[in-house]
């Protein structure tokens, strides 16, 4: 991904989503198209329209914190937007960074023991990529139709959402689990845009799916911490759960948690999932003893 292409489309689309009525400005004449002008954003900022002009253009090289706090104050950024934007400013340095393929991403065994000890929620380990890399026993149950879907190959929600027509049943608002998860990857191209994995995924999904096309040109971020999620599970029926995220700092991982309201509908079919995922694992763990056998117990 370009860096500075996204620096110019993200200000630029944050721009178009704010009036001068909201800004608290005057209104002259016809505008062409949505929003505020440049002008309008420099004045707000206390900047030169020379200078916010260069910063749209994509040189945010050198920008100082207080200029960053300025745009977004005048741009009316969330925290996200805000953190995103000083992303997007980090990454442009004297010289580019020499992109390269990051090392595969695996968890360490103390994080698979952690998810393993939580028996009663489903969990799960992912990346800024939004690839599911590690789950607990509950959470290969309840996420067996996104894991069934990768084919042998890291499940990755991205690819899930747009490219597989299950998850339009699997996700119970399926709109919003996509805005959710462009947004997210966007926000993993602020933190870094050198990424060569994340711009395949990226290329692929805007080759292969319009909706994620228009979604990934509205430049919206988001981080995951926590939230709702109303599921369709093929085994057990709807399912509305909340989530917490934790950050693994020292693998710059996320954990992610599910779980539902004590005593409702979705605790008991959370439970009934737990039921149906042991004895589906104690099925599959005898028949591969059987094909383990000698062939003269056969």
């Amino acid at each position: 991904m370009d860096n500075r292409s996204e620096i110019r489309e993200f200000l630029t689309s944050r721009r178009a989503k704010i009036s001068p009525q909201q800004a608290g400005l005057p209104s002259y004449g016809i505008r062409r198209v949505p929003g505020l002008r440049r002008a309008e954003v420099a004045q707000l900022a206390g900047v030169s329209v020379e200078y916010y002009s260069r910063l749209e253009r994509g040189d945010l090289s050198g920008v100082s914190d207080n200029v960053l706090d300025a745009l977004a104050r005048a741009l009316r950024l969330n925290d996200e937007e805000r953190t995103h934007l000083e992303h997007l400013a980090r990454a442009i340095g004297p010289a580019p960074r020499r992109r390269h393929r990051p090392a595969p991403c695996t968890v360490r065994p103390n994080v698979q023991r952690l998810l393993d000890a939580m028996t009663g929620a489903p969990a799960f380990v992912l990346n800024g990529r939004c690839d599911l890399l590690a789950t607990n026993a509950l959470g290969r149950a309840l996420f067996a139709p996104m894991i069934d879907s990768a084919h042998g190959a890291t499940p990755n929600f991205g690819r899930f959402t747009f490219l597989d027509p299950q998850s339009r049943l699997f996700w119970g608002d399926w709109e919003r689990a996509a805005d959710e998860t462009v947004a997210l990857l966007h926000a993993q191209a602020g933190r870094d845009p050198y990424d060569k994995d994340l711009t395949d995924l990226v290329g692929e999904l805007s080759t292969r799916s319009d909706d994620f096309r228009t979604r990934w040109a509205r430049h919206d971020v988001r981080q995951h911490h926590q939230g709702a999620k109303p599921l369709h599970h093929p085994v057990v029926g709807d399912l509305h759960l909340t989530y917490e995220s934790l950050e693994l700092a020292a693998d710059n991982l996320r954990l992610v948690a599910y779980g539902a309201e004590s005593g409702s509908d979705s605790a008991d079919k959370l439970r009934l999932l737990a039921s149906w995922a042991a004895s589906d694992t104690s099925d599959l763990q005898t028949h591969e003893a059987l094909d383990r056998r000698p062939a003269d117990q056969a």
